[in-house]
């Protein structure tokens, strides 16, 4: 199948989930995760109506942006290393992967000084896997707060990152833990800060994810094919 056939295919899946869990399947935007990826396989789904794209390492992002001839919005969704932020301050719409406060202030202290706000997701290492980035959940509100005091970051929402299972459904409890992990800091009321994101899901397990309160879904292989690195 072509990626514009992916792309419906995926689409379709979407509204549906959307629908069984009683959503409006427009609030469940797609990220298309292009990491690997050339520039021609990015205009091919720009072409196809897709607009928002997710890119999961700094040099590739700034390489592949500047080659990409179609309008698209980035999203960067994979660990980034502070002294890195500079390469992609004002290039991307939403950071997915802010996972302590070091990092926070840099992009704090980039976006600044383009005289620009950073939308940025907390990343939530619910498993506390040690392969994986994010905060651990007992830390969440702390981190929120200390945050949302930096004035070029605006937090919008969480983001996770399960284990992987062969059946989606395992995946569920780690959804729905962020999800009432956004209501608990949702509840806070703290200025700047919107829980008005979750960032989860990706090609194996995303109608899960939208049950559960999705509203990023992050598929990469269903959409492009198998990645050969």
């Amino acid at each position: 199948m072509s990626i514009a056939d992916n792309l419906k295919f995926i689409h379709e899946r979407i509204a549906a989930a959307a629908l069984k869990a009683g959503r409006d399947p427009a609030s469940v935007l797609l990220v298309a995760v292009s990491k690997t990826r050339d520039a021609s396989a990015v205009d091919d789904a720009a072409r196809s109506g897709q607009r928002l794209f997710g890119e999961n390492y700094v040099q590739e992002l700034v390489t592949k942006a500047a080659q990409v001839s179609e309008s698209v919005a980035w999203h960067f969704i994979g660990g980034l290393q502070s002294n890195k932020v500079r390469q992609i301050a004002g290039l991307v719409e939403m950071i997915h992967s802010v996972d302590r406060l070091s990092l926070a202030r840099e992009i704090d202290r980039q976006w600044g000084r383009l005289g620009k706000t950073c939308n940025v997701l907390i990343q939530v290492n619910i498993a506390c896997e040690a392969s994986k980035c994010g905060a651990n959940s007992a830390d969440v509100l702390g981190l929120v707060r200390n945050v949302a005091a930096l004035p070029h970051v605006r937090i919008k929402g969480l983001m996770t990152m399960p284990p992987f299972f062969d059946d989606p459904e395992g995946a569920r409890p780690y959804f729905r833990e962020l999800k009432r992990l956004s209501e608990l800091v949702a509840a806070e009321r703290i200025l700047n800060v919107e829980m008005t994101e979750l960032s989860m899901g990706m090609s194996g397990d995303f109608e899960v994810a939208i049950a559960e309160g999705a509203t990023l879904v992050r598929v990469g292989s269903a959409i492009f094919g198998r990645r050969d690195r």
